[in-house]
């Protein structure tokens, strides 16, 4: 059988939820396109969009989680290509954010992190 599909979206789950919605927006420029709430309110679902793709970011915030979450190695990553003005600029304006937390500069990439420590590759766009 072959699969005909495309990738939707990806979830991270965050502790405070206005906060990771304001760090998307302001590091990535993601806009929120669709918001889901359970009627008993313990959680929210929040998807964030580039406006280019269908693909999002769901963020996924739960009303009774106590403490953060367990990230492991965090060897798992989104990759966002970044346009419009230098990469070297961006990289600046995350620098100034405070948010770099890994760069490679031989490969040409850097990493930034989100406030529940989930790592993004950013890359320029090719």
């Amino acid at each position: 059988m072959k699969v005909n599909g495309y990738f939707d979206h990806f979830n991270v789950n965050v502790t405070d939820l206005n906060k990771s919605i304001a760090f998307y927006e302001k590091a990535l420029g993601l806009k929120e396109v669709n918001r889901k709430e359970a009627k008993d309110g313990s959680f929210t679902l929040v998807y964030l969009g580039d406006g280019k793709s269908n693909f999002s970011l769901e963020l996924t915030y739960l009303r009774d989680k106590e403490g953060q979450y367990e990230l492991g190695d965090n060897e798992s990553h989104l990759c966002f290509r970044v346009a419009g003005g230098s990469y070297d600029e961006i990289r600046e304006f995350h620098r100034e954010m405070g948010c770099i937390c890994y760069e490679n500069h031989e490969m040409g990439l850097y990493f930034i992190h989100d406030p529940d420590d989930y790592w993004i590759e950013i890359l320029p766009v090719e």
